[in-house]
């Protein structure tokens, strides 16, 4: 810790430069009083680090609660600290193109507000989505009603649909852990994520992008502004985009380079992303836009102005993900396992030295994981580990062989003396899971998950160890944000909506059912069958004609407004209408609030 260079300002200088205006008080409710944002919460990140916080996350907390209108170059401007991301804006010839309207339509007007405020009543002319993470369209409905080009890379709707509904439910409980929205704002609660401070919990929104960016070098004018696009596919997101702005000398990066190192596997629950691909981006930016470009800003965090600078801070990212990946591979290729790479693995002493390479939202630890896992998947190849005990059941065997309950306590609390908090928390979760009453090692546990959550430099990690902390006293807190509302559900395909319902068939309940329906989708001049077959629901586009048990002649509203338990009131049908019934009796629906620290 005494080697870092804290008494290094220029992080500080960096957030505040352009500073024109801030929001007060920093509270953003809906329109019936419900808060979705609150910055002022944060106001104790103005005090010294204590010694309940890791004071390098603490630093970056300070920085990140910075919030308000920032011009970042001549017609550029963002608006930081009014959600978990930024929204930057770009001023036309008749305007201003939005660029990531943040994730609730609540923020994202009250950004767009704000630079009203400040630069006039222009309407809004465009919309830029960088990449397909909800923080970066979801407030979209905040800043235009559609009317206007909103602009997307290649694939964007595919995956900002699907990894909302496939395993949307999953995901959105572990951000409860993930963000902490549940832990109190305090020195000993949630102070941020690294990232920003946390994801507000407003109405999420979609609107469909109306062009593709396709390729990079893709040149589009937008309210009389040239923009030059790089599409950089499977870097933080599978569909991700940077841009340059050549005649106001702006480099976008998206979410690719940003104030710390970010995850190559999300701790709640993503694709595995490709840390070589995100690397090689990196350099491509370089050659392509270095010379171009006075000033680097992102969907995160605070901008980076002067050549030689952008090019060390781009070129920094780039071998901290290039590095890691190759270590990784070359241990993995040596024969250790993912456990023994992370536990090994160190950066360069050179890039230790950069704030923005450290880990306040990814780590080292769980990112060399994400790789291992990329590559050579979830087995270590030792065959203990091929057919091992699911967590119950394997917890019951070790509290036997530790001397029972009592010896597994007796054992951890001598762990925890020694300061081996990490074999405590391994030690009492065996106990909790042997037994989920009992409320004295619950009690430990919560001890133990919350000393380490105070000494973690991860934002991300000690959100975890404090939620689990949480929950472990007053049980399970369902997620509050919605990731899956009206509009994203109802952009998705046929084919997606096919598969979010297959995904919830409960298959040894179907085992015995064999049933096939056709689906006419008017409104898609599309033709599916379903069917059934030993427990899987199977789709077919433009299937071949044969007897089915239903044919379903409705539009694709009509279709979602089936599966969600609507009466089939006006829809065309020929065949037997129970076969629906059947189907339907056979869906499983998602749990929100499912256990993670208790069995």
């Amino acid at each position: 810790m005494a080697d870092l260079p804290f008494h290094d300002q220029a992080d500080f200088e960096a957030a505040d430069r352009g500073f024109l205006a801030s929001l007060s008080p920093a509270m953003i409710e809906t329109a019936d009083g419900r808060i979705v944002w609150d910055s002022d919460s944060y106001g104790f990140l103005e005090q010294r680090c204590p010694d309940t916080a890791h004071p390098s996350l603490w630093r970056q907390g300070q920085l990140c609660v910075k919030q308000g209108l920032y011009e970042v170059t001549d017609g550029v401007y963002q608006v930081r600290g009014l959600d978990l991301s930024n929204m930057s804006l770009i001023e036309g010839d008749d305007g201003v193109i939005v660029i990531d309207p943040l994730l609730s339509t609540e923020c994202a007007a009250a950004a767009l507000r704000l630079y009203r405020d400040q630069r006039g009543e222009r309407p809004v002319t465009g919309v830029i989505y960088t990449h397909s993470h909800a923080d970066h369209f979801g407030g979209v409905r905040g800043v235009t009603d559609g009317s206007v080009p909103i602009l997307a890379p290649a694939g964007f709707m595919e995956h900002a649909v699907s990894e909302n509904v496939y395993a949307g439910t999953a995901m959105a409980r572990r951000a409860t852990y993930m963000y902490g929205p549940a832990l109190p704002r305090s020195p000993e609660g949630q102070i941020g994520t690294g990232l920003g401070m946390t994801t507000s919990t407003g109405t999420v929104s979609l609107l469909p992008p109306t062009e593709d960016i396709t390729h990079t070098g893709q040149e589009e004018t937008l309210d009389g502004i040239r923009i030059v696009f790089q599409l950089t596919p499977d870097t933080e997101a599978p569909a991700e985009m940077n841009f340059l702005i050549p005649d106001r000398r702006a480099l976008c990066m998206a979410e690719n380079a940003t104030h710390n190192q970010h995850n190559i596997l999300t701790l709640r629950g993503a694709m595995v992303r490709d840390a070589r691909t995100w690397s090689r981006h990196l350099t491509e930016a370089i050659t392509l836009f270095a010379d171009r470009a006075d000033v680097v800003f992102a969907s995160h965090h605070w901008p980076t102005w002067g050549r030689d600078d952008i090019v060390a801070f781009l070129t920094q990212q780039r071998d901290m993900y290039a590095y890691i990946h190759d270590q990784t591979l070359r241990m993995m290729n040596q024969g250790m396992t993912a456990a023994e790479i992370a536990e090994a693995m160190r950066i360069p002493p050179a890039l230790e030295q950069v704030w923005h390479t450290h880990g306040y939202y990814g780590s080292v630890s769980h990112n060399v994981k994400a790789i291992y896992q990329r590559y050579l998947g979830w087995f270590d190849g030792n065959p203990a580990h091929l057919w091992e005990h699911p967590p119950v059941e394997q917890a019951r065997r070790y509290v036997e062989c530790m001397g029972g309950r009592e010896g597994v306590l007796s054992f951890a609390r001598r762990y925890i003396d020694d300061g081996d908090l990490r074999f405590a928390a391994s030690l009492l979760n065996h106990a909790v899971f042997a037994d989920k009453h009992d409320s004295q090692a619950r009690a430990l546990l919560a001890e133990v998950y919350t000393r380490l959550g105070h000494g973690a430099e991860n934002g991300t990690w000690r959100n975890f160890y404090l939620m689990g902390a949480l929950e472990l006293a007053d049980g399970v807190v369902p997620a509050d944000l919605d990731t899956a509302p009206p509009e994203v559900t109802a952009a998705l395909t046929a084919e997606q909506i096919f598969d979010s319902l297959a995904i919830r068939i409960n298959g040894p309940k179907a085992w015995g059912e064999t049933l096939a329906i056709d689906w006419h989708l008017t409104d898609l001049d599309r033709h599916h069958r379903t069917t059934l077959s030993n427990g899987a629901l199977i789709q077919q586009a433009d299937p071949p004609a044969r007897r089915v048990d239903l044919t379903l002649t409705l539009t694709k509203q009509q279709l979602l407004g089936l599966l969600a338990g609507e009466p089939a009131d006006g829809i065309e049908h020929e065949g037997d209408m129970n076969a629906l019934n059947r189907l339907t009796a056979l869906l499983d629906d998602p749990s929100p609030a499912f256990p993670i620290v208790t069995p």
